[in-house]
């Protein structure tokens, strides 16, 4: 395992050499799915839309659903417990109970991290950070002294766009993801949260200075210019990377440059839905580009970068779950750039991916009997 220390600097690192013009990517068109599955599919649990997953020490797994229902299943997915203390969810539109994570520390400390959809005043609506301990005897759970860590700024009007994902680094900090909330400029905008990747405390403060504070951006904005963040995870160097939902097309696969500015909506490799046109990321060099970008869209939901014994030939490959291409997305990293492309036809749209404790990928259907899919090596 690599160290805290280690695993830090080389994301500084790579921030660094980043930090200059970076090649600019054309549009990588969507791969045909592949029906020929490499890997063999077990069912393991159903949920009602299922959204995200995360494994507890013991092989258990906390399981979010839309509505509201945070679950405690089994490591074999045969009992399912709801737990209870969730605050209230508005999950009209795209809103709902997002993302889980538990606390690197949770052998002593308990704490589980999820992200939800709230309703405020006015009718206005954004994306709360919260944590509560989980207490679990039986057959009964919940989840005890729930806070709030961080509030999305500002609340506006409609249900899109939430964001919400939730990524621990070994250092004990947070990635945190708002998305611009389907209004466009608060991407772009210092004053608010949306639009961003943040670095937070595991107490829901800023994690230091920030990059970008001399330019008037709240201390705990990392980058901005994004759209609908969806996934975050480390590859093997540290390194912090990022899949959107772009417009019509232009779906993107990011690395995370501290301080830079990735272009939404100024720029995009999609378009507007009612089928403008909006200027490619190669027309304006001083925003950062896309490392993969999908036309037509795949609709990405989820990232996970493969570490795992079980398939090694895949390690330090990045898998992104798809909605609209009902699929599973394998980009093969080198480096600071996306390689090899390949999509598997999974027949349902895929919501949430994760690596399982030992080495398994473990898929959530997104669909109101979506299932849990554990994947293994086939034979």
């Amino acid at each position: 395992m690599r160290s805290p220390i280690l695993a830090a600097a080389a994301f500084g690192l790579a921030a660094c050499g980043a930090g200059a013009q970076t090649p600019q990517q054309a549009p990588i068109t969507k791969p045909a799915p592949k029906a020929d599955l490499p890997f063999a599919v077990t069912p393991v649990a159903t949920f009602k839309a299922p959204w995200a997953l995360a494994f507890l020490p013991d092989g258990r797994m906390l399981v979010t659903e839309k509505k509201g229902m945070l679950k405690l299943v089994s490591a074999d997915g045969k009992t399912q417990i709801d737990v209870a203390g969730v605050p209230a969810v508005d999950s009209g539109g795209q809103g709902g109970l997002m993302d889980v994570a538990i606390s690197p520390q949770f052998a002593k400390d308990g704490l589980v991290y999820f992200s939800y959809s709230a309703a405020g005043d006015g009718g206005l609506k954004g994306v709360i950070l919260a944590r509560g301990k989980l207490a679990a005897t039986g057959d009964a759970a919940r989840l005890e002294g729930v806070t709030t860590l961080y509030t999305a700024s500002p609340f506006v009007e409609g249900g899109g766009h939430y964001s919400g994902r939730i990524l621990f680094a070994p250092d004990g900090t947070i990635y945190y993801t708002n998305g611009e909330r389907q209004k466009f400029d608060p991407a772009q905008d210092p004053s608010g949260s949306l639009g961003k990747v943040l670095h937070l405390t595991a107490e829901g403060k800023p994690a230091g200075k920030g990059p970008l504070t001399a330019r008037g951006f709240k201390p705990e904005v990392v980058s901005y210019g994004h759209r609908n963040l969806l996934g975050l995870a480390f590859d093997d160097r540290g390194r912090l990377w990022e899949v959107e939902m772009g417009p019509l097309g232009g779906d993107e696969l990011n690395l995370v440059v501290p301080g830079r500015n990735y272009g939404w909506p100024i720029v995009s490799n999609g378009n507007h839905y009612d089928g403008k046109d909006i200027p490619d990321h190669p027309t304006r060099q001083e925003f950062e580009a896309p490392k993969a970008s999908w036309n037509p869209s795949i609709a990405p939901s989820s990232l996970m970068i493969y570490s795992g014994r079980l398939f090694p030939a895949w390690r330090n490959s990045a898998f992104i779950g798809a909605l609209a291409g009902k699929g599973l997305v394998r980009v093969a990293l080198n480096g600071t750039e996306a390689d090899e492309i390949e999509m598997w036809d999974m027949k349902a749209r895929i919501r949430g991916v994760r690596q399982g404790p030992d080495g398994a990928i473990w898929v959530l259907e997104d669909a109101p009997g979506g299932r849990l899919l554990r994947l293994t090596p086939k034979g």
